[in-house]
């Protein structure tokens, strides 16, 4: 009979936490004890989606399909651990894309039954936020973070490991998104964001671009115009034949993209009055981003929490980090969890476990 709860410690010193990662294009596998990384396995489909521009979820899926039980097997080994001794399984519910998801959510559900061990629903925006756990286990809240992938862009002010606030989000595309549909507009490869990023190294920021709310909006943030203002920019240059530089776009377009997610930031920080700043997401693995943020921190004498940056995007790693967080409050899913495509940013972790406590309750 499946009852991983019974004796159940959740003040357990150091658990073994599995986490499970499937939300787009990265199957990925990882084990800690404690917030400890002892091991971490990708298996990546991004090469296959860079054909196409961008990740088909289909393709997606299937990758998922045929990498995951090897994936967890070799996370596992890695670790140099037996099955047993894991505490539990977390496992990315959402947000992502749907079929990838279902494919993390039903592997993990089946092996978390198969062993008797606990099963841990993961917001996958909350794993990038516990990122930083792993690179600073000394870390505690209150600090605030930036949030910048390609789903999400928002300053959150985290007042515990379990609670925080949004201070501002993107009024329309994330940070990410813009990076990939600019890299698209400049003929570079997918994914958008490094390949932006390499293009930038040979340019120059002397393409004028649009401000993006940098001095008003409060912390909330607009790629929209930036993303209008690129293409058009292209575009005009393409319609008269002149020449212009890409590498001068892509610098000029990185600059104007970061600059304002530094300085709203470190603006939030100094307000609320904490010395701590994180940052999380794949944005989060730009060099520009980080050289300029540990600079604005430096000078502004804030301590700078950075993931290194293979858990700054997809990872399983901040998965189970996120899993502990969630072990430590009880928070465990039953077998009826499933996966969820969209979860909106300000959503607390709904749990099975905890719905029908309160079920119980009536």
């Amino acid at each position: 009979m499946y009852d991983p709860l019974k004796n159940l410690d959740i003040n357990k010193k150091d658990p073994i936490i599995l986490g499970i990662e499937s939300s787009c294009d990265e199957t990925a596998a990882a084990v800690i004890r404690g917030r400890k990384i002892l091991s971490d396995e990708i298996a990546s489909s991004a090469s296959v989606q860079a054909q196409f521009g961008g990740v088909v979820p289909e393709i997606a899926s299937r990758a998922h399909t045929d990498a995951v039980a090897e994936v967890v097997e070799r996370a596992v080994k890695n670790a140099g651990i037996s099955y047993a001794d894991i505490d539990a399984v977390a496992v990315t519910y959402g947000a992502g894309l749907l079929g990838a998801l279902l494919v993390g959510v039903s592997f993990a559900k089946a092996f978390a039954y198969a062993l008797n061990k606990p099963l841990i629903a993961v917001n996958h925006i909350r794993g990038h936020l516990a990122a930083s756990y792993l690179s600073a286990p000394e870390l505690k809240p209150p600090f605030v973070t930036l949030l910048a992938s390609g789903g999400h862009t928002a300053i959150l002010y985290a007042k515990s490991e379990a609670e925080f606030e949004i201070l501002g989000a993107t009024l329309d595309d994330a940070a990410g998104e813009a990076f990939d549909k600019v890299a698209r507009v400049l003929g570079l490869k997918y994914p958008g964001g490094p390949n932006i990023e390499k293009c930038a190294l040979d340019g120059k920021a002397n393409v004028p671009m649009p401000k993006m709310l940098k001095g008003g909006g409060g912390y909330n943030f607009s790629y929209s115009g930036l993303k209008t203002a690129v293409i058009n920019y292209c575009h005009t240059k393409e319609q008269k034949k002149e020449e212009f530089s890409k590498a001068d776009v892509a610098c000029s377009f990185q600059k104007a993209a970061v600059d304002v997610l530094v300085e709203k930031t470190v603006s939030a920080a100094k307000e609320k009055g904490v010395n701590t700043v994180t940052a999380g997401g794949g944005v989060a693995a730009n060099t520009y981003l980080r050289s300029s943020l540990q600079a604005a921190c430096e000078q502004n004498g804030l301590t700078l929490v950075l993931p290194e940056k293979r858990y700054c995007t997809d990872n399983a790693a901040m998965i189970a980090s996120e899993g502990l967080v969630q072990y430590r409050l009880g928070n465990f899913a039953e077998m009826d969890l499933t996966a969820k495509a969209s979860i909106p940013l300000a959503a607390t972790l709904e749990t099975v476990q905890s719905r029908r406590a309160e079920e119980r309750k009536v």
